[in-house]
């Protein structure tokens, strides 16, 4: 493995993980170099990121037009995609998630975004693709909503690795961290070991800094005191919750629950940053990478952000005892009236449909091409529709 900075955030107790998947990567090697390259030790999926992998690329021509003349309809050919690329890119991973005792090496797979708000939809599909896809170093990924945090105690108490998507505010983890206790302390009762159960819980990052700095940036053109106070908090929020949520989790660490939890074998939680492509093109494109390095996290990067940090990183633990700080940002933003919780709870709900509307697309897309692979013998109505959800 080569040194770089990619590769020594491991030092301060940080993995870097790749914000990206699709066939090419991995049948072409170059995600198993990325891995001996930059320390890889796990990557993450979403519906956009599987829209822009089969529908903008030919990488699943060959092997949509073989399911849709078996007989499949968009929404299995999908997920016959999306379930093979996770298999072969755990696989990949294996090495990592033997060398790190189970802690690291990890895949994710999102359960359908229309089951946002469904806690036994969810959990029904959970249990599926955590079946189908067969491999101990994969998580299923489930929306921190409040049907969300219904299935994930559930199929935590199961043994079902989860990770927690879309968490946009601070009270919200700490029912995330709540929830995986409770999850485990369920599995432990049933007689379950826990030690090989895993989870990270998805802090969103730079669309914070968008919706709040929308909001801010009226109010620091207005000039005066509120103006100047409303300047130098343009582009802090993301980070101040950050460091907020990561105080959470050092003082869940410490208490007598959590200790409890781990003298049966219990893993963290770990933190995870997600969204850290810089958005604002004024930021730094390392900007949700560098101040965030610290025990117990996570950090999921897109490729061109891996890029940016392995030329121009500078790891060091930056992350631990800033709670203090990350909550003077905060107050100081709730003086000048911008209401956080309102902020996030819209962002919550425009995640959500980000997630549903690349998902809807990509199974029109699809459709398209089982049609026309169909025809003319056969329509796409006569072999079952889109169908857009379970």
């Amino acid at each position: 493995m080569s040194e770089g900075p990619l590769t020594r955030l491991t030092d301060f107790g940080q993995s870097p993980w790749l914000d990206f998947i699709q066939r090419g990567l991995l049948e072409s090697g170059d995600l198993g170099r990325m891995i001996e390259r930059w320390g890889l030790r796990g990557i993450t999926s979403n519906p956009a990121i599987f829209e822009q992998a089969i529908a903008k690329t030919h990488d699943y021509d060959g092997e949509i037009a073989r399911l849709a003349k078996l007989g499949k309809n968009a929404v299995d050919i999908y997920e016959t995609l999306a379930l093979a690329d996770v298999r072969a890119a755990a696989d990949l991973f294996l090495p990592v998630f033997e060398e790190s005792r189970g802690t690291d090496g990890f895949v994710s797979l999102e359960v359908s975004p229309r089951l946002a708000r469904e806690a036994h939809g969810t959990i029904g599909e959970a249990r599926r693709l955590w079946t189908a896809l067969a491999r101990p170093n994969v998580m299923i990924k489930v929306p921190g909503t409040p049907a969300g945090l219904t299935a994930i105690r559930s199929l935590l108490a199961e043994g079902i690795n989860v990770n927690v998507t879309l968490l946009f505010c601070v009270e919200r983890y700490r029912e995330v961290l709540d929830a995986y206790s409770d999850g485990l302390e369920e599995a432990s009762v049933s007689g379950r070991p826990i030690e090989g159960i895993a989870s990270v819980a998805s802090f969103f990052l730079s669309r914070i800094d968008t919706a709040v700095d929308d909001e801010l940036e009226p109010i620091a053109n207005s000039g005066g005191a509120r103006g100047a106070a409303a300047k130098e908090l343009i582009g802090e929020t993301a980070i101040a919750s950050a460091r907020c949520a990561y105080r959470e989790f050092e003082m869940h660490a410490l208490s007598a629950r959590w200790r409890d939890l781990a003298a049966r074998g219990a893993q963290p939680q770990r933190l995870l940053w997600a969204s850290t492509g810089a958005k604002n093109p004024r930021y730094s494109d390392i900007k949700y990478v560098e101040p965030l390095i610290g025990p117990h996290t996570v950090t999921t990067l897109p490729l061109e952000t891996i890029e940016a940090y392995h030329e121009r990183g500078r790891p060091a633990q930056r992350l631990v005892g800033t709670g203090e700080s990350g909550r003077k940002t905060l107050d100081a933003l709730a003086r000048l009236g911008v209401a956080l919780d309102r902020i996030t709870a819209r962002l919550l709900e425009q995640g959500i449909r980000k997630f549903i509307e690349p998902y809807d697309r990509l199974l029109e897309s699809i459709e398209a091409q089982r049609a026309a692979v169909l025809a003319p013998g056969l329509s796409a109505g006569e072999n079952g529709g889109v169908g857009l959800g379970r």
